[in-house]
């Protein structure tokens, strides 16, 4: 029963907290078969000025092989995997993006800015490297992931710590993490951009910034091949986030709640 806890890789961003994350990593597996489809939502309050609760639909396709997987909006290949341990080359979805129409405008101007003169902000693709190791003290992660799309140029280092229990037919998954973005990542989605400045939007280009975060993922079966998965988190944001123009005013965190269903084949 233990090591199937902790044998449970990542399912996708908006249900399993990032596309790295040991807490996805040990979600995704605990369905065993090879194919699974469903949908899910996923739910976060949004830091930005205005823009209140953020809600996307978010399709759950996930593939596992022996060496290649799917999982929602992201993939790769594992170059080792053995003995708990295991190295992948990834591909994720970057959904940080945003229109400025969607962002409020009186809020903006309150902080000084005039929504007019900014422009919006892109969802990328990144790529990188994940080296986990699992135990039976749980599952260690860390990642390095580069944007591929020169959206922002930038890149994130991860740290994540996760570990598997059996509650009734349920199984519950809590984690830590530390997440660290470069100065160019945090300077493109929640800064002021050049072309922003050379408009007359006042300059805030913030450096790298480190963001934790505390989650907890579930999984329960509904009969055999249909299961119910969903997660919570609260990320810190730190001062380089929150002192943004672009930012909610007294915003020190973020909540998130993603939930979906699947059925493997």
């Amino acid at each position: 029963m233990f090591k199937y806890l902790v044998s449970l890789p990542v399912l996708l961003p908006s249900l399993a907290l990032a596309q790295t994350t040991s807490t996805g990593d040990l979600l995704a597996k605990v369905d065993d078969d090879r194919w699974s489809i469903g949908v899910a939502a996923s739910v976060r309050q949004s830091p930005y000025a205005g823009e209140g609760t953020r809600v996307r639909p978010v399709p759950l396709l996930t593939y596992e092989g022996d060496r290649v997987f799917w999982r929602g909006l992201g993939g790769g290949v594992h170059l080792i995997n053995r003995n708990g341990f295991r190295v992948d080359a990834v591909l994720s979805a970057r959904m940080d993006g945003f229109d400025i129409d969607d962002l409020g405008q009186r809020e903006l101007r309150a902080n000084g800015i005039d929504p007019s003169q900014l422009s919006d902000r892109d969802d990328g693709l990144d790529a990188g490297l994940a080296a986990s190791w699992s135990s039976r003290a749980g599952e260690f992660k860390l990642s390095a992931l580069a944007d591929v799309t020169d959206r922002s140029g930038g890149y994130e280092i991860a740290a994540d710590y996760a570990y598997a229990f059996k509650w009734g037919r349920s199984t519950l998954i809590p984690g830590v993490g530390v997440r660290w973005m470069s100065d160019d990542l945090v300077r493109y989605y929640h800064g002021t951009l050049d072309e922003e400045i050379s408009r007359g939007v006042q300059r805030y280009q913030p450096g790298s910034a480190l963001v934790p975060q505390v989650s907890l993922a579930f999984s329960r079966p509904l009969g055999e091949k249909w299961r119910l998965l969903g997660a919570v988190d609260y990320r810190f944001l730190p001062s380089e986030i929150t002192d943004s123009p672009l930012s909610e005013p007294d915003t020190d965190g973020s909540a998130g709640l993603r939930i979906g269903i699947t059925r493997s084949f």
